[in-house]
């Protein structure tokens, strides 16, 4: 259903001739829920015995390795602290994930940082990629979300994948970048609507990827053929190295559904792409800058081993009463499946 905007003449931008959407309306703003439907099903009962018998081992090893976590349920593991420190931890102790994704500070002054030089910024960052790269599975993954920075003297929006694309062992095997609509708006220079995720394994003739996990449905001409057969795969297209998902919004009316007090939240459909592609149910995955544990609701939901680790005390709280509210919610999404 299409919205009309009222058309102003005595304003060139409010015209039916100069604004397409003036002209022919918007679609109806339709914020995002508090977690896809897919994050919400039950899982069979081997995959959920699997989970309860790998979590006990799990934390059981990082117990001896790091100590008593802020908090741990079956599945989701969140520990507070620097996450160098930790990492370091994990790999003296031989602990193995299969998937690290995660978004570290952008070195840009928000409230849970402290800026750095550039140089040092890299150097910091070299050294838990380093730790991320010692704890992954020799067919492991490491997906990566950085935005942009001021490099002085050189450069006002810079990206960061520039500057940390070749500053671990891993091997790049692509760049995505996520577009979005809705984001900072600038006077002297272009909007910023994109930020990137470097795709990395650990072994580039053997990762992890789960294609069919992700296909994409929305294929303009299914019914094509070559030679007789069908062009297109039955499930879908391979999704392209762009990616469009809604930034987490706020506003009285417009507010994502899945909204926390974390000031840099990413939404829930970006990493549940990357879980389904880069990893396999009871894989154990982890995000060492947790933040609003976005990357531990999907991987949870999807039937994953979470560990998280984030460095401040009240982003472990909230982090901590999202999760609780995300299993109250799946549990009334699976009761009212039993009715049906």
């Amino acid at each position: 259903m299409q919205i009309g905007i009222p058309e102003d003449r005595s304003r060139k931008i409010a015209t039916k001739e100069y604004n397409t959407y003036v002209a022919n309306g918007i679609d109806k703003h339709k914020p995002t829920a508090i977690a896809p439907s897919s994050l919400l099903c039950p899982f069979p009962i081997d995959l959920k015995q699997k989970l309860d018998e790998k979590h006990l081992v799990v934390e059981k090893s990082l117990h001896r390795a790091i100590g008593k976590p802020f908090y741990s349920d079956n599945g989701f593991i969140l520990y507070q602290g620097d996450s160098t420190e930790f990492l370091e931890k994990m790999a003296d102790n031989e602990i193995q994930v299969d998937l690290t994704l995660t978004s570290p500070p952008y070195n840009i002054g928000k409230e849970y940082e402290s800026p750095l030089d550039v140089e040092d910024y890299i150097k910091w960052c070299e050294k838990w990629m380093d730790k991320i790269y010692e704890i992954t599975k020799e067919y492991g993954s490491f997906w990566l979300n950085v935005g942009y920075l001021e490099v002085p003297q050189k450069g006002l929006c810079v990206p960061i994948p520039y500057l940390l694309w070749n500053k671990s062992k891993f091997y790049l095997l692509q760049e995505v970048v996520w577009h979005y609509g809705a984001g900072v708006s600038t006077k002297r220079h272009l909007s910023p609507r994109n930020e990137k995720w470097l795709f990395y394994v650990k072994n580039p003739k053997n990762y992890t990827f789960n294609l069919d996990e992700i296909r994409d449905p929305n294929v303009k001409y299914p019914n094509q053929k070559k030679d007789g057969k069908y062009r297109c795969n039955p499930l879908g297209k391979n999704p392209s190295d762009v990616w469009e998902f809604p930034k987490v919004t706020t506003g009285i009316k417009r507010s994502s559904k899945e909204r926390t007090g974390h000031p840099a939240q990413f939404p829930l459909g970006v990493v549940e792409r990357i879980i389904k592609t880069s990893s396999m149910q009871a894989d154990m995955i982890i995000d060492p800058f947790a933040g609003s544990v976005s990357a531990g609701i999907a991987a949870y939901g999807l039937g994953r081993l979470f560990i998280g680790i984030e460095l401040k005390t009240e982003y472990c709280q909230l982090a901590v009463d999202r999760f609780e509210s995300f299993k109250k919610k799946r549990r009334i999404a699976q009761s009212q499946m039993k009715l049906f």
